[in-house]
Parts: C-alpha cells; sequence; structure tokens
C-alpha cells in the first residue's frame, strides 16, 4: 500500500471526509485592482476581506453588541468596520435596569445608583464615538430630576448621535429606573402635596422641551410608546410628528381629565396612524362625559387599559380590530343617578355598526360576516365585556 501523503484529508470508515475547520481571511485588500471573489487558493480560507463593504457590514450586524465589541479586537479592518454607523442601530438605556416585570423602578443604594448612573453614561459615549446612527430608542428617566438632570443628558444624547432615521421611540419620562434608595426617603417627609404638584410640572416641561428636540433630530418617527400629558402643547407638538404609524399613550398623572375635543383632535391630525392604544382614566367628575374618535386611517384600537372611556361616535372606516375592556369602578350610586348617566350612552353595538365598516376582530374574537345584520352569542359576550350601555352593563358602578 503506498504511503499517504502527509497533510491529506483522511477517509474514516463509514466514508466520512475529515477536513481542517474553514478560517475566515480579513486582510485588507491590496493597492489596486481587487483580486476576483475566491481568488484564494487555500479552500480552507474565507476570502473576508474581499466582499464588498456593505456586505461585510451587513454581516455583522448579525452580531450583539457584545461580539461587535469583541470582533473591533480581531485586527484594524474590522475596528474599522465596526466604527460604521449602521451597525449601532438601537439605544436601549433600559437594558440594565429593572428585571422585575410590572415594576416601573427600583430602590437601590446610593452606591448602586451611581454604578449604573455611570453605566448610562459610558453606554451613550460608546455609542456617540461609533458614530451611532439609531432606528430605535428606549429609555426611563424621570425628566422632573433637578439634580441629574435627565432631560439635558437625552438632549446632548440625541446631538452627539445620528438619529434623522429614529423610527421607534420607546420613552418613560417619569421615573427612572433606578432611585437611590437614601435620596427618596428624604424626599418622602420633605414633599407636600404642592411640591409634588411643582416636580408634575416640571417633568411636563421638560417632556415638552424633549419633543421639541424630537421634531427637530428625529421629525421621521413612526412608533411612539411614552407617557402624556393630555395637554394644548403636548397635544400640538405630539400631532406634528405626521409619520406616526403606531402610538401608545400611557398614563402620566391619572387623575388629569381628558377632554373629548382633546382626544378628537389627535387622531384627526395624526392622518398615517395605523395603531393607536390609550391608557386613560376617567375621574369621577367627567363620569358621564362619552368621547368621539375620527381617524381615515386607523386599523387597530386598543382602549382596554383605560378605565370609563365612553363613545358616543366612532368614524373609523378603515377599522380592523378593537379592543375594549369595562372595569369595575366600585363607586356606589343611587339607582336614579346610575340609570340617568347610563341613559346618555349608546350602545356600542350601534356605534361600531354605523361607523366601522371594515372591523373584523372585537376582544380578540373574529367577528362573522353578518354581524351587522344579526346578532349571536359570542358577539353578545364581546358586548358585555366592553360597552356600558343599559343593555349590556349590570353593575359595573357599583
Amino acid at each position: 500500500m503506498p504511503a499517504m501523503r502527509r497533510g491529506a484529508p483522511t477517509v474514516g470508515s463509514r466514508g466520512r471526509r475529515h477536513s481542517r475547520s474553514l478560517v475566515w481571511s480579513s486582510a485588507p485588500l491590496p493597492c489596486g485592482s481587487p483580486a476576483p471573489f475566491g481568488a484564494r487558493s487555500d479552500p480552507a480560507v474565507f476570502p473576508f476581506g474581499l466582499l464588498p463593504v456593505e456586505v461585510q457590514v451587513h454581516v455583522l450586524s448579525f452580531l450583539t453588541e457584545v461580539e461587535k465589541c469583541t470582533a473591533a479586537l480581531v485586527c484594524r479592518s474590522w475596528s474599522r468596520l465596526v466604527r460604521t454607523g449602521k451597525l449601532w442601530r438601537v439605544a436601549d438605556f433600559t437594558r440594565r435596569g429593572v428585571t422585575l416585570l410590572g415594576m416601573e423602578s427600583m430602590l437601590v443604594s446610593i452606591k448602586e445608583f451611581e454604578r449604573w448612573k455611570a453605566w448610562v453614561h459610558q453606554y451613550a459615549h460608546h455609542l456617540a464615538s461609533r458614530g451611532a446612527s439609531l432606528l430605535v430608542l428606549r429609555a426611563s428617566f424621570n425628566l422632573g430630576d433637578q439634580e441629574n438632570r435627565w432631560v439635558e443628558f437625552l438632549s446632548e444624547f440625541l446631538e452627539s448621535v445620528h438619529c434623522g432615521d429614529l423610527s421607534e421611540l420607546g420613552l418613560n419620562w417619569t421615573f427612572t429606573q433606578l432611585e437611590p434608595l437614601g435620596v427618596c426617603l428624604q424626599a418622602e417627609h420633605k414633599y407636600s402635596s404642592h411640591q409634588e404638584s411643582l416636580t408634575k410640572m416640571e417633568q411636563v416641561s421638560n417632556f415638552q422641551a424633549l419633543l421639541r428636540k424630537l421634531l427637530q433630530n428625529c421629525p421621521r418617527v413612526t412608533t411612539m410608546r411614552l407617557h402624556f400629558d393630555w395637554s394644548q402643547t403636548s397635544l400640538s407638538l405630539l400631532s406634528r410628528f405626521q409619520h406616526l404609524c403606531v402610538l401608545e399613550l400611557k398614563y402620566f398623572w391619572v387623575f388629569k381629565g381628558v377632554s373629548p375635543s382633546t382626544m378628537q383632535t389627535l387622531t384627526r391630525s395624526l392622518h398615517n396612524l395605523k395603531s393607536l392604544t390609550l391608557h386613560v382614566l376617567v375621574p369621577l367628575r367627567d363620569l358621564g362625559i362619552s368621547y368621539c374618535l375620527e381617524s381615515r386611517s386607523l386599523e387597530f384600537l386598543d382602549v382596554s387599559p383605560s378605565r370609563g372611556l365612553v363613545f358616543s361616535c366612532l368614524d373609523l372606516p378603515a377599522l380592523r380590530e378593537l379592543r375594549a375592556k369595562k372595569v369595575l369602578r366600585g363607586i356606589t350610586l343611587d339607582c336614579r343617578t346610575r340609570l340617568e348617566i347610563q341613559s346618555q350612552w349608546p350602545c356600542l353595538y350601534q356605534i361600531l355598526r354605523n361607523g366601522t365598516p371594515q372591523l373584523e376582530v372585537l376582544n380578540r374574537e373574529r367577528l362573522l360576516p353578518s354581524w351587522r345584520e344579526q346578532g349571536y352569542q359570542e358577539l353578545t359576550a364581546a358586548l358585555e365585556q366592553s360597552c356600558y350601555c343599559l343593555q349590556h352593563s349590570d353593575s359595573w358602578l357599583w
């Protein structure tokens, strides 16, 4: 039997060929015309450096942020690639924050808070130094915090990165995810209701300043999830984001009422809005108020997080799905008062028949094609979950 040549591939007993692992070559191209793809003689070396730059960037985009930083240590050419702004599309300042579901903020020691705050600033510097071109921004900072000045931090961050293409904004401007325990305990002793009101006014003022900055730097935002104060100034600023397709407005001050005209102005002014989620608590003083919504473009409406939100009219010709939930208020009213209030409200079934010709899903239940002509058991059950009229409501006020 002839001797086998050293280094030649061997074949196992079952015919499986064993070969060396594939090596990626990241060597830079030589001067002059680039060599044709696959020109290297060694089949075990993948010529990554011969790929077009946009292809190399696309491959690296599948790495996590930590993996990108590790890849930058491979060689100078990869280090330059990793500094491409389009590899840094997400700024998520919530990732090192609260990990427990359902918690908006967490009290920690002052030392832990300072360590987290240092990470926030280092992370912002990291993204700015790489020329980040953001598509997504998520943050949770109390904009009324005069000591840490989070509104100035966010404004400076927006100036330090490329955010003209920003499309998604998730912002909780009422809470900082981590709060120093010692400072919070001191604040509880010295804060009065008047001081709390001043703090909320400061939050709103800073939120409006941040909205102006966002309008200036990233007016093409298509998705927003944030707390909203429903003031005329905030409404005017929000209405100028004409590219908005998805909007979720959460509670800011739950005892602050929302006028029907304000809500209708919002939906009328956003001509490209497809999805709207509202968190609204109607105060007791406004218990008899009902609301109208009008939009030519809205396809999805979710008001199930709201409490006491009753509709008198819906003009939503493109609406395909509605989620609404009737929440018990725990209010004791005499029968006459309750009937007087409820008799003012039309049945949701009639409102949907008249104003939502394209509706297909109600409270996650797909409607039958004939739902407008004739009711049925499943539809009645869905209406009893969401309609406040006398026919479908029993004791929600009690």
